[in-house]
C-alpha cells in the first residue's frame, strides 16, 4: 500500500512520540495510532518501520584493523601449528589459543583506542586478518597478491576479442540476405529460435599496441568451435597483410567460449594467457567495443547494396577491407596507420603460430591432474616426467600436466604466477636403463651421492620446529623432540585459562520431608542424584566435582532415600581416614 503525504506526516508524529514516551507508555499511542488508521498493530508497526530514519550501527572500533605485532603473530601460529595430529586434523582453534596464550601472559593481542586511551584485547577475526596478512595462518598458502592490470608494450603484446551477433543478415540456404523486423521481433522467441541456426557471428580482434583490427564470420552462434576457428585464422599469415603471430595476452569476456576448457587448453598450449575482464567492466575492452562499431559502419553498410552468396565470399570481402582500412585509415591515438605501427614488432616479439591442424589439435586436450610421488616424479601418458624444477613443489601434492607440442621429450608443469596468470613449465622425461629399469636420474650407489632439493613443506616445518622446540638447528630440534620435551619449553600452562572461571557459591534449596504412615511398610524411595545432592547439602556435605563422580559411581540408578546418612559417613568420616605410623 502506497502512503499518502499526510499518513507519512502522522506517522513521522507518532514514531516521534513513541520514541519520547517512557517505558510502559507506548502501547495508548500505538492504539490511538491504529483507531486513527483503521488498521491492526503488526501493519502499524510495518508502516512506521518504513518512516522511520534507523541510526547506523556504529562500527566497532578494530574492525578491518590487524593490529597484532609480528612477534605475537608468530608465536600465535607456532601455537596454532601445534594444534594439529599427525592426520592433519585440527584440534586447536583460533579462540582457544588466543584464551590460553593470553592466560600464560604469552601475549597481549591488544590495542590502544586512540579516542578513549582505552586498552582493548584485539577480537579473534581480528587476529586470524593479522596472521593471514603476515602470511603465517597455518592454512594460507601464499599470501593474496592483488591484480595489477597490464601495459600493452609492444604489438602482439596484448590482443582482444570479442563476437557480436548481427541483427540486420542471417544465412538463409540461398545466401545471406536482410532479415525483416517480423523475422526478428524480440516478443516473438518462436521467430528467434527458427534461425538461431542461421544467425550471423561476427569475430573481431584488435592489437591493443598498434589498433589492427581482425574481423572474420561465422555460421551459428557464439561457441567455443566459432571463437577457436576466428582465433585461428587471426594468427595464421595471410598474403598482403603484415598482422599475424601469437599473441602473449587475449582479453575476453567472462561469459564467453573462451573460458571454455577447449580454449584454455588451445591457449595453454600456445603459451597465451587468457585475461578475462572483471564482470560489469565493459571499458576493459573498450578498444575491441569500438572496433565492432567500425566494422559495422565501415564495412557491413556495403551488404546492403550487393548479393552476398555465403560466408566464404564475406569474409573474403573482409580480407580485403582490412588490407585497406589498417593500410590507410590512421589511428587516432599514435596518428599513423596501424599496419604501420604494427610493423614496429621484433624478431622476438612476433612468435610464428603452428599450423591450423596442430592448433586444432591442442584444443582437444585436458591437462592431467598427477600426484608427486617421493622421488618427486610424475606419471603422465605412460611416461614417467621430473617435477624437481618446479618451484613449491612437494611431496603427495598434485599437479596439473599437459603436453609439450614442440617437443617430444618435454611435458609442461601448468602452474598460477603470483598475478593469477597460467604459467607453463617445462618438466624432462626421465627414462630407464634398458636393462636394469633403474631410472636415468638415480645415484650410483658407492659412486655419487644426490641430495633430494628442499620442498616448501620442509622449510617451512623446520621453521615451527624451531620455534615450538627453542632449537636454532635441525639437529637440536631433533634431539628436543627425541627427549619428549614439552613445547614452547613448558612455559605455556594449557590449563591456566581454568584458574580464571569466576567462582560461584550455590544455595542450598529447603525440601520437604516425607513422614512414613505408623505400621505401613512404605518402599525406600529412589533419589536422583540432583535429589541426594540436595539433601547431601542440607545435612552440610560441601559437594565438590571429585565427590559428584564418587556418587555417580556408587550410585548410578539413583541414591536409596535410606542411604543418604550412610553416604554422608562415606564421603565425610571415611575420606577423611589414613593410615597412622607410617610416619
Amino acid at each position: 500500500m502506497r502512503l499518502s503525504p499526510a499518513t507519512v506526516e502522522y506517522l513521522v508524529e507518532v514514531h516521534a512520540r513513541a520514541r519520547a514516551a517512557g517505558h510502559g507508555q507506548k502501547q495508548p499511542i500505538y492504539d490511538a495510532a491504529m483507531a486513527h488508521l483503521g488498521v491492526s498493530l503488526p501493519t502499524l508497526m510495518r508502516y512506521l518501520k518504513e518512516v522511520a530514519v534507523t541510526p547506523e550501527r556504529k562500527r566497532r572500533a578494530d574492525a578491518g584493523s590487524a593490529r597484532l605485532n609480528i612477534d605475537e603473530a608468530h608465536l600465535l601460529s607456532a601455537y596454532l601449528m601445534e594444534g594439529y595430529r599427525a592426520n592433519n586434523k585440527k584440534i586447536l582453534s583460533v579462540k582457544d589459543a588466543l584464551r590460553e596464550l593470553r592466560a600464560n601472559g604469552a601475549i597481549q593481542a591488544e590495542w590502544i583506542d586512540p579516542a578513549t586511551g582505552e586498552v582493548r584485547q584485539l577480537s579473534e577475526s581480528a587476529c586470524i586478518r593479522a596472521l593471514r596478512a603476515a602470511g603465517l595462518h597455518p592454512d594460507q598458502l601464499r599470501a593474496p597478491t592483488p591484480a595489477t592490470s597490464l601495459a600493452s608494450l609492444h604489438p602482439n603484446h596484448v590482443w582482444q576479442i570479442d563476437a557480436s551477433i548481427s541483427t540486420l543478415f542471417y544465412v538463409p540456404q540461398d545466401g545471406l540476405a536482410d532479415m525483416s523486423p517480423a523475422e526478428f521481433y524480440k516478443n516473438k522467441p518462436a521467430n528467434f529460435v527458427k534461425i538461431a541456426r542461421q544467425r550471423l557471428t561476427r569475430y573481431v580482434l584488435t592489437d591493443h599496441f598498434s589498433g589492427t583490427i581482425f574481423v572474420h564470420y561465422v555460421a551459428g552462434g557464439e561457441s567455443t568451435a566459432n571463437m577457436a576457428e576466428s582465433f585461428l585464422q587471426a594468427i595464421q599469415q595471410r598474403s598482403g597483410q603484415p598482422f599475424h603471430g601469437v599473441p602473449l595476452n587475449l582479453m575476453l569476456d567472462p561469459g564467453s567460449a573462451g573460458t571454455a576448457g577447449a580454449f584454455k587448453n588451445l591457449a595453454r598450449r600456445l603459451q597465451m594467457d587468457l585475461i578475462v575482464n572483471e564482470a560489469g567492466n565493459p571499458r576493459a575492452k573498450g578498444q575491441v567495443e569500438n572496433a565492432h562499431n567500425i566494422v559495422e559502419t565501415s564495412f557491413e553498410h556495403k551488404f546492403k547494396f550487393a548479393h552476398v552468396p555465403g560466408i566464404e565470399y564475406l569474409n573474403s570481402q573482409a580480407q580485403r577491407w582490412m588490407r585497406w582500412f589498417n593500410s590507410t585509415q590512421r589511428h587516432s591515438r599514435h596518428g599513423k596507420s596501424r599496419y604501420e605501427v604494427w610493423q614496429t614488432i621484433t624478431q622476438a616479439q612476433l612468435r610464428l603460430a603452428p599450423g591450423p591442424d596442430l592448433c586444432r589439435e591442442l584444443l582437444t586436450h585436458e591437462p592431467a591432474t598427477r600426484k608427486v610421488d617421493g622421488f618427486l616424479h610424475v606419471e603422465f601418458s605412460g611416461k614417467t616426467w621430473s617435477v624437481q624444477a618446479v618451484p613449491n613443489v612437494m611431496v603427495g601434492e598434485k599437479v596439473l600436466v599437459t603436453y609439450n607440442p614442440y617437443r617430444a621429450d618435454a611435458a609442461y608443469v601448468v602452474e598460477r604466477a603470483a598475478d593469477g596468470r597460467e604459467v607453463l613449465i617445462e618438466i624432462p622425461h626421465v627414462t630407464r636403463d634398458d636393462v636394469s629399469g633403474f631410472f636415468a636420474d638415480a645415484a650410483v650407489i658407492t659412486q655419487e651421492y644426490k641430495r633430494p632439493k628442499a620442498t616448501r613443506a620442509d622449510t617451512n616445518r623446520r621453521a615451527a620446529e624451531a620455534v615450538a622446540t627453542g632449537a636454532d638447528s635441525v639437529e637440536a630440534a631433533k634431539a628436543a623432540r627425541k627427549a619428549k620435551a614439552i613445547p614452547f619449553g613448558g612455559q605455556i600452562d594449557p590449563y591456566k585459562d581454568l584458574d580464571q572461571v569466576p567462582a560461584t557459591t550455590w544455595l542450598p534449596k529447603r525440601g520437604t520431608a516425607l513422614e512414613a504412615g505408623a505400621g505401613v511398610h512404605t518402599q525406600d524411595r529412589i533419589l536422583t542424584r540432583f535429589e541426594a545432592a540436595s539433601e547431601l547439602r542440607r545435612l552440610g556435605v560441601e559437594l565438590t566435582v571429585e565427590r559428584n563422580a564418587q556418587i555417580a559411581a556408587w550410585y548410578p540408578d539413583g541414591v536409596p532415600e535410606s542411604a543418604i546418612p550412610d553416604l554422608k559417613h562415606r564421603l565425610t568420616v571415611r575420606a577423611t581416614l589414613r593410615v597412622v605410623g607410617d610416619q
